[in-house]
């Protein structure tokens, strides 16, 4: 039997907070490091989780990108690279918990080049900001909410990368339920409200990622967690 709508939110912020808590555990023990693959590390924080949460399931692939690797939208597949000493680095993981998703990205900076610093400050303020902008309309699209993102990052100084900023969360698996088309991500094409329910009648839940790069300088950065629950952390 599915859960109710206040079940299913607090069942998807829980899944957050562990997210939340396996960052801030790959941060302290120091596993973004100079002189390691993007792959050895992926699968040590996949390590990690299991640690922690015992066996965890992740319902897209890992991603631990670094240098002009950060540039590469999701769908892309970069070769693994060593992670330098004055690199850029971000995390983009799915972990299942209690068969709910979470989505969570962050930007670790190696090194005190200040653009890169710079840029993994600049990411929250976009979220936040682009959070804000949702909040305000009750009526916001997919196009809407990308429009704003957009424009944010360029106030900013930076491009969007990949073609989307979000998608929906719920359930595992939730790609089964709606379908990997325009109207389940924050996205140019997407002109129907974020706010509505989706083909299950259940009420729709957003992911706001926030990819930012800089191609002349050759380095992007990342951040990502829900949009329509809770605030940010």
């Amino acid at each position: 039997m599915a859960d109710d709508e206040p079940t299913r939110a607090a069942r998807l912020l829980d899944a957050q907070s562990k997210a939340a808590r396996l960052f801030a555990e790959i941060e302290t023990r120091g596993l973004v490091a100079p002189g390691e693959g993007e792959r050895a590390v992926s699968d040590r924080v996949r390590d990690l989780a299991n640690e922690l949460f015992g066996t965890t399931r992740h319902w897209h692939k890992r991603i631990v990108r670094s240098g002009p690797n950060t540039l590469k939208p999701y769908r892309e597949n970069p070769p693994d690279r060593v992670i330098g000493a004055d690199d850029i680095v971000f995390a983009d993981f799915g972990p299942i918990f209690e068969e709910y998703e979470a989505d969570f990205g962050r930007t670790f900076v190696l090194g005190d080049d200040p653009v890169k610093h710079r840029l993994r400050d600049d990411l929250p303020e976009v979220f936040a900001a682009g959070r804000r902008f949702f909040e305000a309309d009750p009526g916001i699209t997919g196009a809407g909410l990308h429009a704003e993102v957009q424009r944010l990052a360029k106030e900013a100084g930076w491009e969007l990368g990949g073609w989307h900023a979000g998608h929906l969360v719920g359930e595992f698996p939730h790609e089964w339920i709606d379908g990997a088309d325009t109207e389940s991500y924050i996205t140019p094409a997407n002109d129907t409200p974020l706010r509505r329910t989706d083909k299950a009648g259940r009420r729709c839940h957003w992911i706001l990622e926030i990819h930012l790069v800089d191609p002349d300088r050759g380095f992007g950065g990342f951040y990502e967690e829900l949009l329509t629950l809770g605030r940010p952390s």
